[in-house]
């Protein structure tokens, strides 16, 4: 096993993540997508307990969501994606700030999300698969949600004019 990549990104406690091994032949291609040890021994200890997936067309935006609980780890096994993550912790010497990423099917990152972030991401492709790994049961309820044009956070999206659902739009 070969050690994990692991980058330190502008957000405290944000980090992005290299694939910890790819390999593409004529058949197709192997992604090892999460290995408990190696994530451990580079200080990713949190215990992932719920998998999803969510599948969406071009120009979809889904969030911004998030918690004061749960942290995330974050990728595009299909497609392509422009993805915000947000500081949404008002004790924090970030509070409001952001940082954008794309993550896709061809360059396999991941990012790791801590609690009282919130992200959100637009499908750049034709279709794309966003998959979340999470260290807390989904609970709506519980959750935050800022609006993707929020003025107050001044996000950057490469469109101006994305389909959102009726939680995104409001």
């Amino acid at each position: 096993m070969s050690g994990l990549k692991v980058e330190r990104t502008r957000l405290d406690g944000v980090l992005l993540i290299h694939p910890l091994s790819m390999y593409e032949d004529f058949r197709g291609d192997y992604v090892e997508t999460y290995n408990e040890a190696a994530y451990h021994a580079a200080g990713i200890v949190d215990r992932f307990i719920q998998d999803d997936y969510a599948t969406s067309g071009r120009h979809v935006l889904r969030g911004v969501h998030g918690d004061n609980k749960t942290v995330k780890l974050i990728s595009c096994p299909y497609g392509r994606l422009y993805v915000n993550v947000v500081n949404n912790d008002p004790a924090s010497r970030q509070y409001r700030q952001w940082q954008g990423f794309t993550l896709s099917s061809d360059n396999r990152l991941q990012v790791y999300i801590p609690a009282r972030f919130g992200n959100a991401y637009l499908v750049m492709s034709d279709v794309a698969v966003f998959h979340y790994k999470q260290t807390t049961y989904y609970d709506r309820a519980g959750q935050f949600t800022i609006k993707w044009n929020d003025p107050d956070y001044k996000m950057w999206w490469p469109v101006r004019d994305p389909i959102l659902s009726e939680r995104d739009y409001a």
